[in-house]
């Protein structure tokens, strides 16, 4: 039968059996009691025969037995209203004395996202186990109370309570969440010191704060000592090495994964795919879009997006979007990759239409697309589109504006030369700016000329980045770009003098399955001779159009025909010789450079490209530039 509490008084029975309660723990008792008649009340009336059978409990046969099956249920179910009318007769009967029925109760609490009541219950136990405080330290961490869970860590280890390997892999995933790699070296060395390391959600959880906190090494060294290691170990290996920007190193990884067949999950692939993604390797995503296919991980939302992101990135825009279109069921990960990838190869207009088109089909923009819209409107000088959409998302309340947007928006504006406009929204946005920001606004001060603003930004990131040179290279080309050579002299000095390093720029090209690399004036790789001979030929060729090197693009004091000569042998143009050279005449020849391209070797590619009838595709730091019949993509805006 359907038992209703009788109407005596609780908090008096509660006190009776918890003399040392608090008021707090008054309160909840009331609430449980008050929601547990008002839930037997409610119940009379209900037509849901499984919650009904859930609340029956025959007086005669209270006990702690019955309560804990019922409480258990609950908690399985995560009926909270179910549960308190539970805990209200467990109260009421004299039962949660009792350590187990404490513990399943934390328990259904945390699983119902209530740590608070959980807590409660928690403080007011007589004896704990260690279940009691296992269960409420993965509660905090599992809802994101990381802090919570160090401190009550902390509390467990000053009473001296044995720990399990369930405590301190909670206790280190709350330290994987709040980066506390001190927090994390103490806890590695109690695991060692009770002989947990070897376990393997021990050493999983600490493997994962050492790659989060890009102590990659330690992760390794943590990964080879482990006799077992699970599909998350593995996973949270691959992960670490990507976000740490280690991409062959996992690639590596995932090969000796494949050789010792472990098995491959929807995580594991979706990281690899990231890897190939960032070194542009075609022929690897494509091997990988085949073994997707065959373990039927294609329709999880997560593994298309990066497929759609690896052809995009390796040039493929047409099979990006195809993969895209082929799709029955998209998400909202899926519209970002898509509507990124167009961003990236500055198809501006395409972008825009699947924005729109999104919306119209009830998925909602979040702070992903966003940035993706705002950024193709920064690389196609779309001002006014551009203040459309950074209007749509500050009236969105869906989707809080993060210091990223401001930061496109920053660039929207400098790059169509409003310098003065994005210094002002930069000294009124709610975020401290960002080196990128101060970057992006130098840069646009060097292409319309703004000495004032150019010393400014140069200052802010000469305080954020003491030990990039290329700041200092910017801030000189400024100078170099009005005829100040007494201040390029004096900016090279001060690089000289701060030891800050300049990245040398490089170019690499795929071709029978190697990856090729050059860097200006290469003189190693086995066939320069021919490259050379090449590069030569494409420049005769070149002069019957009367195209002269765009020498501005080299910022030296030094004559005309030195800075020709400077330029003549960048490096992505040493890779478009070996490309010529080497790769088939009816595919594109596919170049990547890890800094910007220069305006002389951009007006070098839509030449060349034209002259030798091929499309050439060179993806720089900024964008894919799609050569073709002399033109360029971007339409000379980068």
């Amino acid at each position: 039968m359907l038992v209703a509490l009788p109407g005596m008084g609780i908090w008096s029975m509660y006190h009776a059996i918890n003399p040392h309660s608090t008021g707090s723990l008054s309160v909840l008792c009331s609430g449980i009691y008050l929601a547990a008649r008002s839930f037997c009340n409610k119940l009379n009336h209900s037509s849901s025969l499984k919650d009904r059978r859930l609340a029956r409990i025959d007086r005669n046969l209270i006990d702690v037995s019955a309560i804990s099956q019922r409480l258990q249920l609950c908690a399985k179910r995560k009926s909270l209203l179910v549960g308190k009318s539970c805990h209200g007769l467990a109260i009421h009967f004299g039962l949660v004395t009792d350590t187990l029925t404490c513990n399943i109760l934390i328990n259904l609490y945390t699983k119902c996202g209530r740590n608070d009541c959980a807590r409660l219950v928690f403080d007011i136990m007589h004896v704990r186990s260690i279940v009691s405080w296992n269960t409420m330290i993965a509660g905090y961490t599992h809802s994101g109370e990381d802090v919570q869970a160090l401190k009550l860590f902390s509390r467990m280890h000053r009473e001296g309570t044995h720990m399990s390997e369930f405590t301190l892999s909670s206790t280190i995933c709350a330290c994987a969440a709040k980066y506390a790699i001190n927090e994390c070296k103490q806890l590695h060395t109690i695991a060692l010191k009770l002989a947990l390391d070897s376990n393997s959600f021990v050493g999983t959880a600490i493997l994962d704060v050492y790659a989060k906190c890009n102590m990659i090494k330690d992760a390794c060294w943590v990964f080879e000592k482990m006799p077992e290691r699970t599909l998350v170990t593995w996973s949270s290996l691959f992960a670490g090495y990507v976000q740490n920007g280690l991409h062959e190193e996992a690639l590596h990884l995932f090969r000796c994964a494949q050789r010792e067949g472990v098995e491959l999950t929807e995580f594991t692939l979706s990281a690899i795919l990231s890897a190939c993604a960032s070194l542009a390797l075609k022929i690897e995503g494509i091997q990988l879009h085949a073994v997707i296919l065959k373990c039927g991980f294609h329709g999880n939302f997560f593994v298309a997006a990066s497929l759609v992101d690896v052809y995009a990135r390796c040039g493929q825009i047409e099979k990006a979007y195809a993969l895209f279109a082929y799709m029955e069921h998209k998400n909202v990960v899926i519209w970002n990759a898509m509507i990124a990838s167009f961003s990236r190869h500055a198809h501006s207009w395409e972008a825009m239409i699947l924005f729109e088109k999104m919306q119209q089909l009830g998925i909602f923009p979040n702070e992903v697309t966003y940035l993706s819209v705002l950024s193709v409107c920064s690389h196609a000088g779309l001002v006014e589109k551009g203040r459309h959409y950074f209007s749509l998302l500050m009236s969105d309340r869906t989707v809080e504006p993060n210091v990223l947007h401001y930061s496109c928006m920053v660039d929207v504006l400098g790059r169509s030369g409003k310098t003065d406009e994005a210094w002002e929204l930069l000294n009124k946005m709610p975020f401290e700016p960002t080196a990128s920001m101060w970057g992006s606004l130098l840069g646009s001060c060097r292409n319309y000329n703004n000495i004032r603003l150019a010393r400014i930004a140069a200052e802010q990131l000469f305080q954020l980045e003491p030990d990039n040179g290329g700041n200092h290279v910017l801030l000189s080309n400024v100078y170099a770009a009005s005829g100040n050579w007494e201040n390029v002299l004096m900016a090279r000095k001060y690089l000289k003098d701060s030891g800050a390093k300049k990245e040398m720029g490089r170019s690499w090209i795929e071709a029978k399955g190697k990856v090729h690399v050059f860097v200006v004036g290469e003189r190693k790789h086995p066939r320069i001779t021919d490259i050379y001979n090449k590069l030569e030929e494409i420049y005769h060729e070149m002069r019957k159009f009367a195209r002269r090197t765009s020498i501005e693009c080299d910022l030296h004091d030094v004559h005309a025909e030195q800075k020709e000569e400077l330029l003549k042998h960048h490096s992505e143009k040493l890779a478009l010789s070996f490309g010529l050279i080497s790769l088939p005449s009816n595919i594109p020849i596919i170049i990547h450079k890890n800094l910007r391209i220069c305006g002389d070797c951009h007006s070098f590619m839509k030449i060349a490209a034209h002259i030798t009838e091929r499309l050439v595709i060179v993806r720089d730091t900024n964008r894919f530039h799609h050569f073709k019949d002399g033109s360029c993509s971007c339409g000379d805006f980068w």
